[in-house]
């Protein structure tokens, strides 16, 4: 099951809950998605409104050179993300489905494992990592 913040063109901002991504493009297809307040058949899918609690010291400002932003969310991440290393995938569905609780994890995953976990509307995203062997990084 997956969940779309979605809006009309009238800007009425509603929740579709949906079996997958697919059943969701089906549905917008056949227009038999329309907005609760208005009907109107014109919807589309918005980005999802999410708070990250801060902590005492995530209240610091962000270095201004693109190098120290990159250090400082590197240890932000490694400080409040637990690394399942390459079970990333795994970790994220038992979540998903509910057999294990949610939790802040960070890990690697393959381009096909990427993929299963969009199909099964797991969220996640990418933080690209330091080049191996950099010597600057």
């Amino acid at each position: 099951m997956i969940v779309y913040d979605l809006q009309c063109v009238s800007g009425h901002r509603f929740e579709g809950w949906f079996e997958d991504g697919d059943a969701y493009a089906v549905q917008k297809e056949a227009k038999l998605i329309s907005c609760p307040v208005c009907n109107d058949l014109n919807v589309s899918k918005v980005p999802s409104t999410f708070a990250i609690k801060a902590s005492s010291s995530a209240s610091r400002p962000l270095p201004a050179d693109p190098e120290g932003i990159g250090q400082t969310v590197s240890e932000y991440l490694e400080k409040n993300f637990d690394n399942v290393g390459c079970n990333f995938a795994r970790e994220a569905l038992k979540m998903h489905y509910g057999v294990s609780d949610r939790k802040n994890i960070r890990g690697t995953s393959t381009k096909e494992e990427e993929k299963m976990l969009e199909k099964e509307g797991v969220p996640f995203f990418k933080v690209p990592s330091p080049a191996a062997g950099d010597p600057e990084a």
